[in-house]
């Protein structure tokens, strides 16, 4: 049997890597294998993300710390990826905000704190996406899976979102940023209609039409 002759031989692979002190997450797996061994809920085979602590100094040229460099020579055996950070100098962002905030980061030589990256790079690990809803009080952002379609995303905020979806308006963050309102947006043309099949990309900006 073809299907169970292919399940062996990725079962042979997860074991020799076992068999040599290696997570099975070290074993490269395509889309097809990675069904294969879903249920088997290996601890070893799930994402792991390091963040490795450096001094405030060296936290702008992190890349050129040997220890940071072993971390990601350690970590690419087992397809993993190497956040640099310093737990002190996000303590002290921790204490600032907005252009204080900025100022610090500048001074540091960073585009973003070392939170900002961990984060970006958890979702990456785990595909997920951010989109966000906005209203004229709030702002809210939504957490899906990479590849949600509009439908399920719209479900996230509430089951009759996703049952009576008919269309959504979607406009890119940056678009809607650089437009400076949704009015705007419109009138450039970047406000658009979406259906059932559309597969919402990160940083959507979304209003649902629904009927329930």
């Amino acid at each position: 049997n073809k299907q169970y002759a292919q399940e062996v031989e990725v079962l042979e692979r997860l074991k020799e890597a076992l068999y040599n002190d290696q997570p099975a997450r070290s074993v490269e797996l395509s889309d097809e294998e990675k069904v294969i061994v879903r249920d088997l809920h290996l601890l070893t085979l799930k994402p792991v993300l390091y963040a490795a602590n450096v001094s405030e100094d060296g936290v702008a040229d992190a890349d050129s710390n040997p220890y940071v460099q072993q971390v990601k020579d350690f970590a690419a055996g087992e397809n993993a990826e190497v956040v640099p950070i310093s737990a002190k100098v996000e303590a002290e962002i921790a204490e600032l905000e907005g252009e204080d905030k900025e100022m610090f980061l500048e001074e540091l030589g960073l585009e973003e704190s070392g939170l900002n990256r961990l984060i970006k790079a958890a979702y990456r690990l785990l595909g997920l996406y951010t989109y966000f809803t906005a209203g004229v009080q709030e702002v809210r952002a939504w957490t899906i899976r990479k590849g949600t379609k509009a439908p399920q995303a719209a479900g996230v905020i509430h089951t009759d979102f996703e049952r009576g979806f008919i269309r959504a308006e979607v406009v890119s963050y940056d678009d809607l940023i650089a437009a400076g309102s949704m009015n705007a947006a419109k009138e450039r043309g970047q406000l658009r209609l979406e259906g059932k099949d559309y597969v919402v990309a990160d940083g959507d900006v979304m209003h649902f039409r629904f009927n329930v």
